[in-house]
């Protein structure tokens, strides 16, 4: 192991794969197991994965799927039955030198699910901040740990002030920003955030994500994202891993699993996508994964590559179907929506695809919110509120778009009226 010039006794870089990416975290072959003898539970079986530096890797699965045990077996709160996982190439579960796992607490911190629990009650925002500088000592004096805190603070959009506050004074999303500013004031490689906006109101996400990718921008931080909502999930991440019951179905680049998903399941949780139109949202046929529908009592299952970098778990007989499908290169849609009465006398199936303009929606960025104030403010600058609108669509922000369009439309039109009752009096009072 080659050290560091600060005294780290980790490598300065991790190992490449085969494609000259270096890999920050590697999942080995890890089983992790909950209770002894009869009672035990295998949580997460034989799952293996790797995560590049300075990329968004998503961890995706419902509820009880195992998710959140890999999380904080990575933060080696949780010890592994079997396999291994290697931050930089060194191996760090099971046991270690008390020196690595300072290291690895350095270099790898957590942001947690419930902004209120996670917060000590009884320690002001000041020392919540400051603790892990404490620990490790990474500032040189008062001053320049006073100055530590106040810069992060300022970074996650609170103030100064809120230092010498108490977390039961802040809001939900206050309190994200504060868990997040603790994480990174220790200024580590990579940050694991266990589902950090499941708990805060919608308006809200989109403030928390652009922060977190702020960071990833100005800091180089690798994140291990961990949540069950895939429509959030596609905007922010470069690869994403989809679990089911301990398993790791399948990994593959956040478009290519859009574009081509191949395991059953994970057209269970596209499909599960709300759509942005209430008619077509209210007629959406939700795929239902039927694990009974794998028979793997004597062909049994890997985790293969079936090329394009997408890994999917299966068979012999299903990976083959797998590689079949996707070297058609045709897009596989997996949200189908019921054909109205009028769609099927035209000769439609009783149930469609949706189509290439419906599928833009889904496509939308996670802060296209289309709200009412654009429409508002299109409506009295109708010129420049179209111009905006073609700007919007322009990066794919349709919500907005629609509210910018409809905003000017009107305003052009109430203008429209407005001079022809005025030409309309003009002549009346010539005649």
């Amino acid at each position: 192991m080659s050290k560091q010039n600060n005294g780290s006794i980790l490598p300065e870089h991790g190992p490449l794969d085969e494609n000259g990416r270096e890999i920050l975290l590697s999942i080995k072959n890890i089983d992790i197991t909950f209770g002894k003898g009869e009672e035990a539970v295998k949580a997460v079986k034989n799952a293996s994965f790797d995560i590049y530096k300075g990329e968004t890797f998503s961890l995706v699965g419902e509820s009880g799927s195992g998710k959140t045990t890999i999380g904080r077996a990575v933060i080696r709160v949780n010890p592994l039955a079997a396999g291994e996982i290697q931050y930089k190439g060194v191996r760090i579960s099971g046991k270690i030198s008390k020196a690595l796992d300072r290291e690895v607490i350095r270099n790898i911190q957590m942001v947690f699910q419930d902004p209120a629990a996670c917060l000590n009650e009884r320690a002001t925002v000041d020392y919540i901040v400051s603790e892990g500088l404490h620990n490790f000592h990474l500032y040189e004096n008062e001053a320049d740990r006073v100055q530590k805190v106040e810069n992060m603070i300022n970074e996650v959009g609170l103030l100064p002030e809120h230092l010498t506050r108490y977390p039961h004074e802040f809001s939900g999303g206050q309190r994200q920003r504060i868990g997040l500013a603790r994480a990174m004031v220790m200024e580590p490689e990579l940050v694991v955030a266990d589902e950090p906006i499941s708990a805060l109101d919608v308006s809200i996400r989109a403030q928390v994500l652009n922060l977190m990718k702020k960071f990833q921008k100005e800091k180089q931080v690798t994140y291990l994202f961990i949540a069950h909502d895939l429509s959030i999930v596609r905007f922010i991440s470069d690869r994403i891993a989809v679990i089911y019951k301990g398993n790791i179905v399948e990994v593959a680049e956040a478009e290519e699993l859009f574009d081509f998903p191949l395991h059953p399941y994970t057209h269970s949780l596209i499909s599960a996508i709300p759509i942005p139109d209430p008619e077509l949202e209210k007629r959406k046929v939700l795929r239902t994964y039927d694990p009974s529908q794998h028979d793997y009592s004597v062909d049994k299952p890997e985790f293969v590559n079936i090329g394009h970098d997408h890994w999917v778990y299966g068979n012999k007989k299903e990976i083959e179907k797998y590689k079949e499908l996707r070297e058609k290169g045709e897009r596989i849609p997996s949200i189908q929506i019921a054909a109205t009465e009028e769609e099927v006398s035209q000769g439609i199936a009783q149930r469609r695809e949706l189509t290439e303009a419906e599928m833009e929606f889904l496509k939308a960025p996670t802060n296209d919110n289309g709200s009412v104030w654009l429409q508002v403010l299109a409506f009295f600058l109708p010129i420049i509120g179209l111009v905006g609108a073609y700007a919007f669509k322009a990066q794919k922000y349709y919500r907005n778009f629609l509210k910018l369009k409809k905003g000017a439309v009107a305003g052009l039109i109430f203008r429209g009226i407005l001079i022809a009752i005025f030409l309309i009096a003009l002549v009346i009072g010539m005649i």
